[in-house]
């Protein structure tokens, strides 16, 4: 039985078909965990989500900041724009079954039989990951009961910057959102920045770095895939920080990581994700 972690797909679902293919993967013997940025941008966000509905058990995902922006047009809060490509998904008979599915999906994904963790942004230097865990349940929790949608209307903006345990309500909540789906750069202290989404080049803001280069409390010796950065094309240089985002959308690759044999799968893509055959 295989376990593979994928990047964000973006609605890439024919470069998601051919991936599949490429790990001969069969739901009834293998696992399928997504790095997030399930929808958006690709040629068929609909029957993405679909497809991963439909394995059951057998695919899970965290939540990425393109399923936030899709379950805020779902609910009304926001209109989507036309490079979201989401119309034919917005029409969809079941677009509320496919709403509820991917609202109760999680933030965070701890795997302790792989020693690993996956989140699709990162997790913030002034959080052990006891505290990333902790935190990602209270989001949950919040998005999956009945009062969710004051949430969904709540919950972006770039406010508060920094992490503070006395936060309450929803600027609690935003932060948390904003670590776990936005972050790239942060100060050691965890305070973000969100102008700069280019990969790590000389005009780097100053005091700020990618979360991942300041020294953590405690990650517990778990290594930690992420999405969200897909100019980061050179990875993260660290062992157990890797990058899976490698740009499907965009004309890079739909990258897969095998848990099993510590090896990175990857189909090549045209821009639009189309995979390249």
């Amino acid at each position: 039985m295989a376990r593979y972690l994928v990047g964000d797909l973006q609605g890439c679902h024919a470069a998601l078909r051919a991936l599949l293919l490429r790990l001969d993967f069969s739901p009834s013997r293998d696992t399928l965990l997504c790095a997030g940025d399930l929808v958006s941008r690709g040629e068929d966000s609909l029957a993405t989500l679909r497809l991963l509905r439909d394995f059951g058990s057998s695919a899970d995902s965290v939540l990425g900041n393109h399923d936030l922006h899709l379950l805020m047009i779902l609910d009304g809060q926001r209109r989507a724009a036309s490079k979201d490509r989401l119309d034919t998904l917005l029409a969809a008979p079941d677009r509320d079954e496919l709403a509820s599915w991917l609202r109760q999906r999680p933030m965070l994904l701890d795997l302790p039989d792989d020693r690993a963790v996956l989140v699709h942004a990162g997790i913030p230097p002034c959080w052990s990951l006891a505290d990333a865990r902790r935190l990602a349940r209270e989001l949950e929790s919040a998005l999956r009961d009945d009062d969710h949608r004051q949430l969904l209307a709540a919950m972006m903006g770039d406010t508060p910057e920094l992490w503070q345990e006395t936060l309450q309500g929803y600027e609690r909540l935003r932060v948390i959102t904003n670590y776990l789906v936005r972050m790239r750069l942060c100060t050691a202290a965890g305070r973000l920045e969100f102008r700069h989404k280019l990969g790590e080049t000389d005009d780097m803001p100053a005091g700020f770095a990618p979360w991942f280069r300041w020294p953590h409390a405690d990650w517990e010796e778990r290594r930690i895939f992420f999405g969200h950065w897909s100019t980061l094309v050179d990875g993260t240089g660290y062992s157990d920080v890797v990058a899976l985002d490698t740009g499907c959308v965009w004309g890079g690759a739909l990258s897969a990581y095998d848990l099993e044999r510590d090896e990175i799968i990857a189909q090549a893509c045209q821009p639009g994700g189309w995979p390249v055959a």
